[in-house]
């Protein structure tokens, strides 16, 4: 069921019963009404679940809650987004704050201009109890337009930042059950319908660090890099039905981050996936590109002695330049 005006808010949570609260407490104050949470469980094990209920006893209008086995963010936002009502859809990390205004100004802006499909506006981010201070998060501080092709540079903002209509998320589809990088995925499979964006000059959220537990976190791990490989596999897709030309910087931006992720997974024994990026790689750096010594040097190395092997050895030498 559609509801006109109302911005449903999606925050996935995984045993975080404190913070949980204060995200909650951040949506509860914003300045625009109709509102609604959902919050989802994502397989919690410690006292989140309690907390849920007692969040959804105290505001039954608003809250909505849903438990599912834990399949991390992107699998907890696809169960919220099924069930969202809202015109507008607001995601939020459970560690992570809206202030007040969000919702007016960004819900104001995108009414202002309807050939806008997302806006966005300024992001603080800080260590959980350290001094605030009023500089913007990446790149959420410029005026960009369309978020291809920037978005293939890096994710310039975070899950807090935007607020999308409902009818791009609709498009988009659902979320994929990558634990890493599925909401870089994510946004570059939405700027692949070419959306324009509206920017809110002012700051709309905060994004925390903690002590706690944190996808960001856990190194090079091979599951992490394989769901890193997938997603970037992925973006390039997305990139190409875009029409991004070979020669633009932002494409060889990310053709060199095919590169370096193809010798990592080689090195973490992701044979295969090693082997995908690099073919991926040559295809973002364009035909004369692509035949450049570098990529010539290290196919016949890998085919030679191994995808592995010359991982291994291709990260070894970077760590010693380092």
């Amino acid at each position: 069921m559609f509801v006109e005006g109302l911005v449903s808010t999606i925050i996935p949570v995984h045993n975080r019963p404190s913070l949980l609260r204060e995200a909650v407490a951040s949506v509860l104050a914003q300045t625009y009404r109709p509102v609604e949470i959902i919050i989802v469980d994502d397989g919690s094990t410690d006292d989140t679940p309690k907390a849920i209920v007692g969040l959804a006893a105290e505001y039954p209008s608003i809250i909505r809650d849903l438990r599912i086995p834990n399949g991390g963010p992107g699998a907890a936002r696809e169960a919220g987004r099924l069930i969202a009502r809202g015109e507008f859809i607001q995601y939020l990390d459970s560690d992570d704050l809206l202030l007040p205004r969000k919702f007016d100004l960004q819900v104001g802006g995108l009414r202002a201009n309807p050939e806008c499909d997302v806006a966005y506006g300024r992001t603080r981010f800080y260590g959980a109890g350290n001094e605030i201070g009023n500089i913007s998060w990446k790149r959420t501080g410029e005026r960009i337009e369309m978020m291809f092709p920037s978005f293939l540079r890096s994710r310039w903002w975070d899950t807090s930042t935007p607020l999308y209509r409902r009818n791009v998320i609709d498009r988009a589809g659902e979320w994929l059950k990558l634990r890493n990088e599925e909401d870089w995925e994510y946004d570059c499979r939405i700027a692949s319908q070419g959306v324009r964006l509206h920017q809110c000059p002012e700051y709309v959220s905060d994004t925390r660090i903690h002590g706690g537990a944190m996808l960001s976190r856990g190194g090079a791990s091979a599951a992490k890099l394989r769901d890193r490989a997938e997603a970037h596999r992925l973006i390039f897709g997305h990139a190409q039905r875009s029409g991004i030309a070979h020669d633009t910087p932002e494409m060889q931006h990310f053709a060199r981050e095919l590169f370096l992720l193809s010798r990592q997974c080689g090195a973490a024994g992701l044979a295969e996936e090693s082997r995908t990026l690099f073919e991926l790689a040559r295809q973002a750096s364009g035909t004369e590109r692509g035949r450049r010594m570098d990529f010539l040097l290290y196919g016949a190395g890998a085919r030679l002695v191994g995808w592995r092997a010359m991982g291994s050895l291709s990260c070894g030498l970077d760590r010693l330049r380092a």
